[in-house]
């Protein structure tokens, strides 16, 4: 049995077992299998499975059940700790994404798919609850900024190696996955055997909770999951299928995603953390109107590959900026809300991401430039429920309209 440590026992720890370190290591694991498989699978899905645009909706659908099912985690947590379970999920998608060219058929990716995202949606909400209860309220926006680039820059390395010995040592999309799944699958057991359990000052409520108070971050949730799903969708299967990129070439791009999210991601937290949420989602949402826009122009006025390259960047850079909507959680949270919440708002992402994938593959096959036009629609209710944040979101101070009207207990 582990040793049992309070956050406040914890920073007798050396440096590098306390949580904030392990929170840092789950950031670095995590991504290197998950980007990895996003940056192989348009063109893994296209040149050995034969997708087209309707397919790949539906792998996304598929990809997506979990998250809506997010809400398990309340159940779990009941006889698991969060710690764990969100080590075992890491486990699960490291092992499942190790094995996804072992099954190239379309019952296949789906099957490997649905393991690797109950993996990825399961860690997703743990670490999320774990960041907010483990991270004072003064340093959560700029130590939240810190683990984005963290997570780029050990992405950034496995991209690199990707692009430098594709064709180089001719790889394969078994090797490739292979060897990041497995990566992953190994930071997690070495995170379960060298790290304490740690317990969190509050205790967190393990029932399904709701609370009227909170009906603005469901909202923005809600619609981050809509928009969410276009671009990770169909803003990188159309490089492939518009503009031909080969494997090489989508994963320069994601290095170039990845550079930018090192630098600007610890900036966005200052940035948070100074202007405040409210303004930082404004500038989210105001960006992403225009770059959706833009995006259906190119299907419209035929723009070239050099404008859908700069726009797929842009795009990428802002979901740093999706900080901004858990720290304004954080403030106006209950302490032991965090880790149901957690659950019940990744279920509330994922109600558009269970349908949209697969709806508008079919409307892609009919105009790509529709599905682009209908996430600028999308992103601009973003900015219209972003505009009734306050200025300083509390306890008691929710939405701007606290001020007018008694804050309902639940």
């Amino acid at each position: 049995m582990k040793r049992l440590y309070t956050l406040s026992d914890a920073r007798t720890l050396p440096l590098w077992r306390r949580p904030s370190s392990l929170l840092f290591v789950m950031a670095a694991g995590m991504p290197v299998a998950f980007a990895t498989w996003s940056a192989l699978l348009n063109n893994f899905v296209i040149e050995v499975a034969n997708f087209d645009g309707s397919d790949i909706g539906w792998l996304h659908t598929v990809r997506e059940i979990p998250g809506f099912l997010a809400i398990g985690v309340i159940a779990l947590i009941m006889f698991i700790r969060e710690q764990v379970l969100g080590l075992v999920a890491l486990v699960l998608l490291g092992v499942a994404t190790a094995l996804t060219a072992q099954f190239p058929s379309l019952g296949g990716i789906l099957t490997l798919t649905m393991l690797s995202s109950i993996g990825f949606h399961y860690y997703e909400t743990v670490n999320q609850s774990l960041q907010l209860q483990w991270l004072p309220k003064d340093r959560a926006p700029q130590m939240l900024g810190w683990l984005l680039a963290a997570g780029s820059a050990a992405t950034l390395v496995a991209y690199g190696l990707i692009v430098l010995t594709w064709d180089r040592l001719g790889l394969t999309y078994n090797t490739v996955y292979m060897l990041a799944g497995g990566f992953t699958a190994v930071v997690a057991i070495f995170a379960f055997i060298a790290y304490p359990q740690f317990e969190s000052p509050e205790p967190q409520v393990k029932k399904f909770i709701l609370r009227r108070r909170y009906w603005l971050y469901y909202a923005l949730q809600f619609m981050a999951g809509a928009r969410r799903q276009i671009f990770t969708v169909f803003a990188g299967f159309m490089m492939v299928e518009l503009f031909g990129f080969e494997v090489h070439e989508v994963t320069a791009l994601y290095l170039i995603n990845l550079v930018a999210n090192m630098v600007l991601a610890p900036v966005f937290g200052k940035v948070v953390h100074r202007f405040g949420e409210r303004r930082a989602l404004i500038f989210e949402y105001t960006g992403l109107v225009t770059v959706f826009l833009l995006y259906g122009g190119i299907y419209w006025f035929g723009w070239g590959v050099l404008l859908a390259s700069i726009l797929y960047v842009i795009d990428h850079m802002f979901f740093a900026l999706a900080l901004a909507l858990k720290t304004y959680f954080q403030k106006i949270a209950d302490p032991g809300d965090i880790a149901p919440t957690a659950a019940v708002a990744f279920t509330i992402n994922h109600i558009a991401a269970v349908f949209l994938p697969a709806t508008l593959g079919y409307l892609w096959l009919v105009s790509p430039a529709a599905v682009f036009f209908l996430a600028a629609a999308m992103a601009a209710t973003s900015l219209s429920l972003a505009c009734l944040i306050p200025r300083h979101p509390e306890k008691g101070n929710e939405t701007v309209f606290a001020r007018f009207v008694a804050a309902p207990a639940e």
